[in-house]
């Protein structure tokens, strides 16, 4: 039996990812993965690395990212944005923190199922930390009435900082601050910014009018405007800090990204079934919540404190060593050459002092 045991062979993983999904469908006793248990302990695990109070606030990144795929699997389709054929997986981190890794099709909107994931999200945070303040953040592929909507409504209480794509109408707001941006570049021959305050609604999509920044930039390239929409006032977060601290910090989410694909293969998600796929998912981002442990908490102050996943694999974890078995040890040695043995001790030190 498999039950209660803490570690799996190829052929348990294998019985795991190739259980049907309904109950009917299985022909033999085989196993299978608590999917929403999974989900609660990516959150559980990010409130518990928080030790002492609450923090003040939590910023929760959304993205979406493009998984190639080189077969006829399940739930494959075309995406004309990655131009191949791809899965669509949506990403929810806070700072390095892994939330969510939810596989989908390609043939969604780049903020489907955002909003599902978001409440389940918010209430396990919430019950941990109930006045925490949480503001979700994301690119214009989430700038989406259903969800700044939800996070409007009465009792959810969460913030948005969204980018807003640019249309023919916001240009012509921001008409004479563009004017002046080219005149002061044209004088100073350096990359003016400036910034301007909007009230903002679409004529069909928006359920309400919002509070939109404009960045009005004109670079040596000429004009350079960008948007964002915001549920923050005015009076907590000024429209240049607001853009320029919070929301252009979105873009540390994606190194997180690549390392879970590049570093951690959360791409090899070869197999036929889509069921299948998504565990194969679930493995490689417990992965990657290992490797920020093992960062968080036995690379701290030292060399690789900062380093990428794929960086620690290479250089502290694929070490060559020999390993004897007897009745009552198993003994690893490794070579007296190995450069960085000191550190090696070090995190073996630290991570043996954690309570378990």
């Amino acid at each position: 039996s498999d039950r209660g045991k803490p570690l799996a062979g190829k052929s348990t993983m294998n019985r795991m990812e190739l259980t049907p999904a309904k109950e009917s469908d299985r022909r033999y006793k085989r196993i299978e993965a608590d999917t929403a248990g999974l989900d609660a302990l990516l959150v559980d695990v990010f409130v518990e690395a928080h030790e002492g109070d609450a923090p003040l606030g939590v910023v929760l990144d959304v993205d979406a990212t493009d998984d190639r795929l080189h077969g006829e699997q399940e739930g494959r389709f075309f995406h004309g944005y990655y131009k191949n054929y791809c899965y669509l997986p949506l990403y929810i981190f806070c700072g390095e923190h892994l939330l969510c890794a939810r596989l989908r099709s390609a043939d969604v909107d780049a903020a489907g199922g955002v909003v599902e994931e978001l409440e389940g999200i918010v209430m396990r945070i919430r019950a941990r930390w109930p006045g925490v303040r949480v503001i979700v953040r994301g690119d214009g592929g989430f700038c989406r009435d259903e969800l700044m909507a939800w996070c409007e409504g009465e009792g959810v209480g969460v913030d948005y900082v969204l980018g807003l794509s640019k249309n023919s109408r916001l240009l012509k707001l921001i008409g004479d601050e563009m004017g002046e941006a080219r005149r002061m570049h044209e004088d100073s021959g350096e990359a003016v910014r400036l910034f301007k305050e909007l009230r903002y609604r679409t004529r069909k999509s928006w359920s309400s009018e919002r509070r939109v920044v404009a960045k009005v930039e004109h670079l040596s390239g000429g004009g350079n405007p960008r948007f964002i929409v915001t549920s923050i006032p005015d009076e907590q977060w000024s429209g240049r800090a607001l853009y320029e601290e919070g929301y252009c910090a979105r873009g540390e989410m994606e190194n997180r990204i690549k390392e879970q694909q590049l570093g951690l293969f959360a791409d090899r998600t070869s197999s036929h079934q889509m069921q299948a796929n998504q565990l194969r998912l679930y493995f490689a981002s417990f992965a990657y919540v290992m490797m920020h442990g093992l960062r968080r908490l036995g690379l701290a102050g030292t060399e690789l404190a900062r380093a990428q996943c794929g960086t620690i694999r290479e250089k502290v974890l694929k070490v060559g060593a020999e390993i004897r078995v007897s009745v009552r040890k198993v003994w690893l040695s490794m070579s007296e050459s190995y450069p960085r043995a000191g550190l090696f001790r070090t995190i073996l030190a630290r991570l043996e002092a954690i309570p378990i």
